[in-house]
């Protein structure tokens, strides 16, 4: 069969296709891990919406706001769908409702938070005998960079990306819900598997930052139109060292 698309796989998990092509995909997604990882990520979107928003709709006109929803609803409302979910938020939007606006502004705010959450997710996978077999020439890691200066509009080098005491491995693109996110993989001598990881962002510029995932320690920050995360078992401050490193270097 054809490569299911990032849609498809969602109505996959929302159990709304046919059951012929349901099975086709059960089947596919069994006989292809990369086919499974992506709709193991895919499922992690199924974010609790109510208990995140339930402040939030506290504050609002839920009666007006309700009113108008039921009025532009399609006539069969498909419940509370990752779809419906976003078409609701959309059409309050369109209405004019203050909680759209705030519901929009937390769900982007979610969504920067999630790409973090999914390479924790990816790399508590990871141990040194994944990576070690890995080659680790030039050669190789300047055409994998290619392939991610071209989806990311970045422009690097392994000189650029070198790490002390680490071994860059290998450069990859991933792809979560159509957002493409660049993972570099590193083998630190010390302390195992090491990952740098950068998606597009229009956040801003923001300083370094330190949250922990999986027991491993994260420094992430945005520059220009990208975000970037550093992820590992390193010492919280040994990974900030490095990610000033990263940044001086990226920023040159």
């Amino acid at each position: 069969m054809n490569k299911p698309s990032d849609e498809q796989l969602t109505a996959y998990l929302d159990d709304e296709l046919d059951p012929a092509y349901r099975s086709q995909l059960d089947n596919a997604i069994a006989d292809d891990p990369l086919l499974s990882l992506r709709v193991q990520w895919l499922d992690r979107s199924s974010l609790p919406y109510k208990e995140a928003y339930d402040e939030l709709a506290q504050q609002a006109p839920l009666e007006r706001l309700q009113a108008r929803l039921d009025a532009i609803a399609p006539p069969q409302r498909p419940g509370l769908s990752r779809r419906w979910f976003i078409g609701a938020a959309a059409a309050s939007l369109v209405a004019g409702g203050v909680l759209a606006d705030r519901l929009l502004i937390a769900w982007q705010t979610q969504q920067s938070h999630n790409w973090r959450a999914l390479v924790g997710d990816y790399m508590a996978l990871y141990v040194p005998q994944t990576l070690d077999h890995l080659p680790s020439d030039e050669a190789s890691q300047r055409a994998q960079l290619r392939t991610v200066d071209a989806r990311l509009g970045l422009n690097l080098s392994p000189a650029l990306v070198k790490l002390p005491g680490a071994e860059l491995k290998r450069a990859q693109m991933l792809e979560y819900d159509g957002v493409p996110i660049a993972q570099l993989t590193y083998l630190d001598a010390k302390h195992g598997p090491l990952a740098l990881c950068v998606t597009r962002s229009n956040s801003g510029r923001r300083p370094l930052a330190h949250e922990r995932r999986h027991e491993m320690n994260v420094v992430y920050w945005t520059e220009g139109e990208h975000a970037w995360m550093l992820i590992g078992h390193n010492p919280a401050l040994a990974l900030e060292d490095l990610a000033k490193h990263l940044v001086d270097k990226l920023g040159a």
